[in-house]
């Protein structure tokens, strides 16, 4: 068995990337019963990023799509996504063709 504190609190990670490759990371200990929303204001990336209000962002807690009001579980990830400037199969075309601007093909 655990404390009592162990058991009412919950461990909960927000986390945001405000541009490719850099992740913003905060760690929380929160209420056993709370919401992703809770999690969010708590975390401070809301005004930190000047984000949009919370029933605008796209949330997900592991990966998986998720509510403002959905309940969070010990050791969850809130994250909160950014809209994508590029769609990522043309991304990797554009990828592609800088790679064979810089390395022709010898022949």
């Amino acid at each position: 068995m655990g404390h009592a504190d162990e058991t009412s609190s919950l461990r909960i990670e927000v986390v945001y990337s405000p541009a490719p490759r850099v992740v913003d990371a905060v760690s929380l200990r929160l209420p056993a019963g709370a919401t992703v929303e809770q999690a969010l204001r708590e975390s401070g990336l809301l005004e930190r990023y000047q984000l949009p209000a919370v029933d605008r962002l796209a949330l997900g807690v592991w990966g998986k799509r998720q509510s403002p009001g959905d309940a969070l579980h010990d050791q969850d990830r809130v994250e909160i996504y950014r809209p994508l400037k590029v769609d990522p199969k043309e991304a990797r075309r554009q990828r592609y063709r800088a790679h064979l601007e810089r390395y022709p093909a010898k022949r």
